[in-house]
């Protein structure tokens, strides 16, 4: 019984209010022990898939941020690159413009200059057919008052035709002489 004895006052002291109370312990051991199973079951489960869901929801969002921002880049970089197209097809077509302006320019100073020297020597030609004329009329007045001046002087008339065979051959020899 001296076990007994001691075993009851290890007891003893425990259940005594100046020392521990083993059973309290043990109870409340065992109910917090219950109660984080029940936690964990219950609360510590969907609170860590809710946890877990949002920040599933938070890399979601952040991937499609940074997909839209090399998105948005991307059509930036498009944007810039038509862009510097249009301003070199600009460029192309403002040179374009100016070469075949100049091309119009040189081809219309060319046809005004071909078509100048038409007009200069159809007027040398019309001046040089003119002054035939001009002589040849000159040459018609000057053998016809000739004529009447040499009838005057002779006294009588000599027959057209000889008179005009005398006047062209003095007029050619005057015009050899020159």
């Amino acid at each position: 019984m001296a076990a007994d004895s001691g075993a009851a006052s290890g007891l003893a002291k425990l259940n005594n209010p100046d020392g521990l109370n083993l059973g309290d312990i043990i109870v409340t051991v065992a109910f917090f022990t219950i109660l984080m199973l029940l936690l964990k079951k219950f609360a510590w489960g969907p609170l860590m898939g809710i946890m877990d869901q949002r920040a599933q929801l938070i890399s979601n969002e952040i991937d499609a941020a940074e997909k839209s921002r090399l998105e948005s880049q991307k059509l930036l970089e498009e944007q810039r690159e038509l862009l510097k197209e249009a301003r070199e097809n600009a460029q192309s077509i403002v040179e374009n413009a100016r070469k075949q302006g100049e091309t119009q320019r040189d081809e219309l100073i060319v046809t005004a200059r071909a078509e100048a020297n038409r007009m200069k020597e159809a007027a040398v030609l019309e001046i040089a057919t003119e002054k035939d004329k001009a002589v040849a009329a000159v040459r018609e007045e000057f053998v016809s008052l000739s004529i009447l001046a040499a009838s005057k002087v002779l006294g009588k008339e000599i027959s057209e035709d000889d008179n005009r065979a005398l006047i062209e051959e003095t007029i050619a020899k005057a015009g050899e002489g020159r």
